[in-house]
């Protein structure tokens, strides 16, 4: 299936495996290359040498376009772009918008760049600095996330942009994808359904939880860094929900200095992050705080299994997810259904019968 997204990027097929943090590793994301489909290598989580490693690692697994997504507000930020252009990787994603001099950069050295957007306004904004295509999530969507259901978002963003749109936030099956299509979009992108499958290295027993989940035990919460998330219902956040100011402001300091020791990052530099995430947002130093908790509440999850210390990000399509196939097997899932819709819907509104 060819559309403008797949003509930008070089991918055979329209469907994007987000940039989740310790879960978009080498592994998955060269699963979902060799699928034709475009694999983000999360960095947020890893060092600057980690990535350069993490990115030799997928092209030595695969000759496929892939992506590599980056915080526009890390203090890094500058040398993990030059590590995305000296290694030639195809994409650079950004869960915030990049600056117009980073967008500019990235263009000049042949890079694609894709921003995701949560509102209209702000899809305006990087289309007008030369992004090339944008990804759009509506609420469904798992993580941060905002409350304009993806029905809605979606359309206002594709009459408001001239750039290919990519759909994210509630798809998981090829019916998702024909109507993202017929909405305007150029693709979708999913999350929490790549995280379910066997390519994923997160735990099984991690992977079970969300297999278990009913749409109900989704939630969104501002318990865990301050800002709307949403996860999967669990003891530990109705207790972080439960906590006084003063609990969770201590919790989230353990956890901050626990980040600190494996991502190697001095103080000072994560204070500089925390002034760079207030930016453009209403958050105070204590939300600030809580957000540098949140990076090793996933970590205790995803990479160490511990659903009772960690924190699962999930959309809401994880109460629908019964299964954990491979990532070929679910592209050409996704692909073989669209077509399946698309051939019934012709059949179904093809012109009347002659006479």
């Amino acid at each position: 299936m060819e559309t403008a997204f797949t003509r930008l990027v070089g991918v055979e097929h329209p469907v994007v495996q987000t940039g989740m943090g310790w879960v978009a590793g080498p592994r998955l994301v060269s699963a979902t290359a060799h699928a034709g489909a475009l694999g983000i290598l999360a960095s947020a989580t890893m060092t600057a040498e980690q990535l350069r490693r993490a990115v030799r690692e997928v092209k030595s697994r695969t000759d496929a376009p892939f992506g590599v997504n980056l915080r526009a507000d890390a203090g890094d930020a500058r040398e993990r772009v030059r590590i995305v252009v000296d290694e030639g990787v195809r994409v650079a994603s950004f869960a915030l918008a990049p600056s117009r001099e980073l967008i500019t950069e990235l263009k000049d050295a042949g890079v694609v760049v894709i921003p995701s957007v949560g509102a209209r306004r702000h899809a305006e904004k990087v289309a007008a600095w030369g992004a090339d295509a944008v990804v759009v999530q509506g609420g469904e969507g798992g993580g941060h996330t905002g409350d304009v259901a993806t029905t809605v978002l979606l359309p206002q963003v594709v009459d408001a942009v001239d750039i290919p749109v990519i759909a994210a936030g509630g798809f998981h099956d090829g019916r998702g994808l024909v109507a993202a299509l017929a909405y305007g979009a150029a693709g979708i992108a999913m999350g929490t359904r790549f995280l379910l499958t066997s390519d994923s290295t997160v735990p099984d027993a991690v992977k079970a939880r969300y297999l278990a989940a009913t749409v109900r035990d989704v939630t969104v919460t501002t318990a865990v860094d301050g800002l709307p998330h949403r996860m999967l219902r669990t003891d530990l956040v109705a207790a972080l929900e439960r906590y006084g100011r003063a609990r969770t402001l201590l919790h989230a300091v353990r956890r901050a200095a626990g980040f600190r020791r494996l991502s190697g990052l001095s103080w000072a530099a994560m204070l500089r992050d925390g002034r760079a995430m207030r930016h453009g947002k209403d958050l105070t130093w204590g939300q600030v705080l809580l957000a540098a908790n949140t990076p090793m509440l996933l970590r205790a999850a995803m990479v160490e299994g511990r659903t009772d210390l960690g924190v699962m990000a999930s959309g809401q399509v994880a109460g629908v997810i019964e299964d954990l196939p491979s990532c070929a097997e679910l592209v050409d899932r996704v692909m073989e259904e669209a077509a399946q819709v698309l051939g019934a819907l012709g059949r179904t509104c093809g012109p009347p019968a002659p006479g």
